[in-house]
């Protein structure tokens, strides 16, 4: 089955700037780790970016985190909604690419994580995320830990799609 790592809007204000996401040097750690053991086993990995009115474009927070490992052949994806495949070239890059399988990793687990899993799942896409090496910052009613946490449980719970997410951790991620 072939394979594409998703990085997840690993941007500046997200994890150095006004908002960092809780954990966040820990995650960035394994996200690199991710990174790497696609990189080395010839597997695409996918940087999306997202922009809106907190994150402008090409602006400080808009940027990638300077310590995110990229490399010049990722392949970018600019968003403006929680959903990495709508009104992206996304879902065209993956099928130029013969992609079925994504290991979805990054920010923030209550929005762009969760709605890009659900999107994958729906348009039939097999899905491993990585429960470690994504997180989110504490909202009114609970903390980014416990989010984190209950929508690993959710996202590995849903089987109305048909795929299932594997929700494992990111050193049990195998390429």
């Amino acid at each position: 089955m072939h394979t594409a790592l998703l990085i997840i809007d690993v941007q500046f204000d997200l994890c150095s700037g006004s908002t960092p996401c809780f954990d966040i040097d820990n995650v960035l750690q394994r996200i690199n780790g991710l990174s790497r053991a696609a990189r080395a086993a010839a597997v695409p990995v996918v940087l999306v970016q997202h922009e809106d009115n907190d994150l402008p474009y090409q602006s400080e927070a808009w940027q990638l985190e300077p310590r995110l490992l990229t490399d010049a052949g990722d392949l970018i994806v600019r968003k403006t909604t929680p959903d990495s495949f709508l009104r992206t070239e996304l879902a065209g890059l993956l099928q130029a690419r013969g992609i079925e399988h994504l290991v979805i990793c990054g920010l923030q687990s209550d929005y762009c994580v969760d709605t890009t899993t659900r999107r994958a799942l729906a348009l039939g896409y097999a899905v491993t995320l990585a429960s470690d090496a994504h997180s989110t910052v504490d909202n009114a009613v609970l903390g980014a830990a416990q989010i984190t946490a209950h929508h690993n449980a959710v996202l590995g719970s849903i089987s109305s799609f048909g795929p299932r997410a594997k929700v494992i951790p990111a050193a049990d991620v195998r390429f």
